[in-house]
């Protein structure tokens, strides 16, 4: 009875518990690798090396289960399902995060006067010039600003303007200029360093 019990227990580990533990160490794994990488290509040299330490670590512990049993097929469809899985959870947790600066453009096929002073109302800093356009003469303008505060930007946009062309692009490093800026959870507690870099 013993025995039979301890077959039970050895079959849903070697073929349940630890394939599922391989895929969430994998997808554990690659989303923080994914991590490192956006944080690599935005500039953020602190967090990249402290991502990459345990990255390896969680990474040597899968490979290892796996290289102990190269018999069963099912560990290499957990380990492949978890990078895959750990490339979109990275990816969205990115987005979640909104880290980096945003240059914005808008070219209004109307009137924007409200949509600027509304803008300038709510501490967007901008920038106007005169433009042709296809169509005669357009005004372009141009923001600056976190990427957590797109969503709000675009809001207000659709609000004067839903049919206004603009585009959106990231932007390595600011320095000086008018920026508008929120205090997060990050910087109020003084956790980790501040993720912004200071404008003037």
């Amino acid at each position: 009875m013993s025995l039979d019990i301890l077959h039970v227990d050895s079959w849903v580990f070697a073929w349940i518990i630890l394939p599922l533990l391989i895929f969430l160490s994998r997808i554990a794994d690659q989303s923080i690798g994914t991590l490192r990488l956006i944080f690599l290509s935005k500039g953020y040299k602190f967090y990249a090396p402290v991502l990459g330490f345990f990255e390896v670590i969680i990474w040597l512990v899968a490979v290892s289960q796996i290289l102990k049993r190269m018999d069963n097929a099912l560990y290499y469809v957990a380990y492949g399902a978890g990078f895959a899985a750990g490339n979109y959870i990275g990816i969205i947790l990115e987005e979640k995060l909104s880290l980096g600066t945003v240059i914005v453009r808008l070219v209004p096929n109307i009137d924007s006067t409200d949509l600027i002073n509304n803008l300038r109302e709510n501490n967007f800093g901008l920038t106007l010039i005169d433009a042709d356009g296809s169509r005669g003469a357009v005004k372009i303008i141009f923001l600056i600003i976190p990427r957590k505060q797109l969503k709000e930007l675009v809001k207000i946009i659709n609000t004067f303007n839903p049919n206004m062309f603009y585009t959106v692009e990231e932007v390595k490093s600011v320095k000086h200029g008018i920026i508008r800026r929120e205090n997060s959870l990050i910087n109020k507690k003084h956790f980790l360093p501040q993720i912004w870099r200071k404008s003037k």
